[in-house]
């Protein structure tokens, strides 16, 4: 099985960079101010079309959790949750999808919320005690670590969060050694569909908020596959106009742009090389 070369400084640069926009947001939730998507624009003006509408009545009583949601997708409306089941988030921000995901397996399954932002684990706490939601616990730790046992969840769930890391073969190595066997991935994210510049990766990068840069689809499946899952696939959820790109790039700067390119030509180079998916695979139940 191959495994993702990682620079241990580079790495850390990328999760402080994360942390930071992380606890921005948290900060601005935790003081009733709007904040911008994780995956949404790195300025944060206006209607995000990639974070915008993800959630139906389910969550209308949440709407302090809903606010904080900075994701490009809505897992707990695609992952088939039973009562009983014990799930978790990775990346659960301000906690949405471990609310909503708790309300779905109780009474006696739980729903754990993993971060690595104390202002987001603030916010998700704060977020869980309004709802009244007791089956629910948000821990610390990063997504290539896990801190709960081997074999202890039966569905692994994220929304737009592994495309941030910059190890995401150990992250879904510790999605399956967490997973009970016949356990479910069930994630949203961004993928690329197909290969772009390399120039134009800091691009998509600032357009979504993901500092690391989004896998492509058939990459995704492959690494599945290298840490044993079977059953993988990806499902698109949301593909971007031409007017997405272009209200994108209404919030980025010229200096943000490839040497030699103007805003028309990485929009031209863009169009359909990205989207939110759904990204389903399972652990062997031998």
């Amino acid at each position: 099985m191959q495994t993702e070369a990682t620079n241990p400084s580079s790495d850390e640069q990328v999760r402080a960079a994360v942390r930071e926009r992380y606890a921005q947001a948290a900060r601005r939730s935790l003081t009733a101010d709007a904040g911008d998507g994780c995956c949404g624009s790195a300025g944060g003006a206006g209607v995000d079309p990639i974070t915008a509408n993800l959630y139906d009545e389910e969550a209308t009583d949440l709407d302090a959790a809903l606010a904080a949601s900075l994701g490009c997708g809505n897992p707990t409306a695609l992952a088939q949750l039973n009562p009983g089941e014990d799930v978790l988030d990775l990346g659960s921000g301000g906690g949405i999808d471990v609310l909503l995901s708790a309300r779905r397996v109780a009474p006696d399954g739980t729903a754990y919320g993993l971060d690595m932002t104390d202002d987001m684990l603030e916010l998700a706490r704060r977020n869980q005690a309004q709802a009244g939601i007791v089956n629910a616990t948000f821990v610390k730790g990063h997504i290539e670590d896990v801190p709960l046992p081997d074999a202890a969840v039966d569905v692994v769930i994220s929304n737009c969060v592994i495309n941030l890391s910059p190890d995401k073969g150990a992250v879904l190595r510790e999605a399956f050694r967490v997973l009970r066997p016949g356990g479910r991935f069930a994630v949203s994210d961004v993928v690329l569909l197909r290969e772009i510049p390399a120039e134009l990766r800091s691009v998509v990068g600032l357009w979504t908020g993901c500092i690391s840069g989004a896998l492509r689809d058939t990459e995704y499946l492959g690494k599945l596959a290298d840490v044993g899952f079977e059953q993988a696939s990806v499902q698109v959820t949301r593909e971007y106009a031409r007017e997405d790109l272009e209200a994108m790039a209404e919030q980025m700067s010229r200096d943000q742009l490839p040497a030699g390119m103007e805003l028309p030509q990485v929009v031209d180079a863009l169009e359909g090389a990205f989207a939110s998916a759904f990204v389903r695979a399972a652990k062997p139940a031998r």
